[in-house]
């Protein structure tokens, strides 16, 4: 099968909840490689545009296509195709490093053969080597969000989605994450969607920005693109600001970054 024209399609992609418009006929392209942000205010639908991109939600009416795939016809390819790393805490805390990387070896059917190797390159890439004995509960946040992204990039998916990557994980841990997703997609010509609340994050990680309002894209572009249209001195955060009608809010210890994210919205 030909590589697709985008990692990412989706054309008139809607999600309703009764009443309420969650995603409203969103329609975007993300070219292969790149690292996508969705930005926007909680409650304007980026978490919600993620699970049915993931297949974890079936959408109301539009359709979409990752890596080439359908996420209504074909999910079990998509699912093949992509990691996924959500706001709630996956890595189990009871479970050692390596213990968690077997796991999801598992779960993902890559051969037993090449299980060991595939998880040491993984601990090595995200520099988690001489922690992979220790209980996942002793780790720091940093060092939980990097094993989680290991598990999401063990079986080298085509496209990874991150839900509030660096939430609740202090600066060090944070510019930790940039570099690993950066080598990442160098590496592995990987391409990554994003969505964030800090700015100077959507400014180094992302190629493009598509910022969310009420479940609609209200400005994509590349951050200086959208930058230069608020004015000549204007910040992410103006652009933020101006387009998603609002302030940006945001909030460790294992402890620490799931009780963050257990506590995050899970519709925004």
């Amino acid at each position: 099968m030909p590589a697709p024209e985008s990692a990412i399609a989706t054309d008139g992609l809607t999600r309703r909840f009764g009443d309420r418009v969650a995603v409203d006929r969103l329609t975007l392209s993300v070219t292969p490689g790149a690292i996508f942000g969705l930005l926007g205010p909680n409650g304007a639908g980026k978490s919600t545009t993620i699970k049915m991109l993931t297949t974890l939600l079936p959408p109301t009416s539009g359709s979409a296509r990752v890596s080439g795939f359908d996420i209504t016809t074909e999910p079990a390819r998509v699912r093949r195709a992509i990691g996924y790393v959500p706001q709630l805490l996956s890595a189990d805390g009871s479970l050692t490093g390596a213990e968690n990387l077997m796991l999801s070896a598992r779960l993902y059917d890559i051969p037993r053969a090449e299980r060991k190797p595939r998880i040491a390159e993984a601990l090595a890439f995200m520099g988690l080597t001489e922690f992979a004995r220790l209980l996942v509960r002793t780790y720091s946040g940093g060092m939980v969000r990097r094993l989680e992204l290991a598990q999401a990039m063990l079986h080298h998916p085509a496209v990874l989605f991150l839900d509030e990557p660096t939430i609740g994980l202090d600066p060090i841990a944070r510019r930790s994450v940039w570099e690993r997703l950066q080598q990442a997609r160098r590496q592995f010509a990987m391409t990554i969607l994003i969505t964030t609340h800090d700015m100077e994050e959507a400014e180094v990680l992302c190629d493009t920005l598509a910022i969310m309002h009420a479940g609609v894209i209200a400005a994509l572009g590349a951050p200086a693109e959208l930058r230069s249209q608020i004015g000549p001195d204007a910040t992410l955060d103006d652009v933020f600001a101006h387009f998603a009608g609002g302030a940006i809010t945001e909030g460790g210890s294992f402890r620490d970054i799931g009780r963050t994210r257990n506590t995050a919205t899970r519709f925004g």
